[in-house]
C-alpha cells in the first residue's frame, strides 16, 4: 500500500509541476512564448539582417487599425514559417512574425498593412534577411 500511495504521489507532482509550467509559459514554449531575436521593421523602410543558422528570428511592426500580413512566404530554405502573433504592451500593439534560420542564404520578407489588399492602397515593410 506504501508503494501504491509514493507512486501515486509521484505520478501527481510530475502532473501538476507540468501543467504548471503550461500556465506560467514555462516549460516546452512555442512561438507564443519564444520570439527569438526580434528585429523591428516600419512602414516604407527595408532593415537588412543576419543571423546565425538556426536562430529562431521574429520580425515585428507596430500594429495599427489596418494590421499586417505576409505578402507572400519566404524560400523555405532559408527561412521557415512558425507563427503570427499579436502583443499589446502599455498600450501599444505589435504584431510579430515569426521565423526559423534554416539554411544559408538571402532571403527578403514583405509585410503589408492594409485593410482591404484589394484596394490597391497598402504600407510596406521590408527585410532582407542574410543567414549564415
Amino acid at each position: 500500500m506504501v508503494h501504491r500511495t509514493r507512486a501515486v504521489a509521484a505520478v501527481l507532482t510530475v502532473l501538476l509541476t507540468g501543467l504548471a509550467g503550461l500556465v506560467t509559459g514555462c516549460g516546452a514554449g512555442g512561438a507564443v512564448y519564444n520570439f527569438g531575436t526580434v528585429v523591428r521593421g516600419e512602414a516604407g523602410r527595408t532593415v537588412e539582417v543576419g543571423l546565425p543558422l538556426g536562430r529562431r528570428f521574429s520580425l515585428a511592426v507596430t500594429d495599427g487599425a489596418a494590421g499586417w500580413r505576409l505578402a507572400a512566404l519566404p524560400d523555405a530554405r532559408v527561412a521557415s514559417f512558425i507563427s503570427q502573433e499579436r502583443r499589446t504592451e502599455d498600450g501599444r500593439a505589435t504584431r510579430y512574425f515569426v521565423f526559423n534560420a534554416k539554411y544559408r542564404g538571402t532571403a527578403t520578407i514583405t509585410l503589408l498593412a492594409c485593410a482591404d489588399c484589394a484596394d490597391g492602397g497598402r504600407e510596406q515593410a521590408t527585410f532582407k534577411i542574410t543567414v549564415t
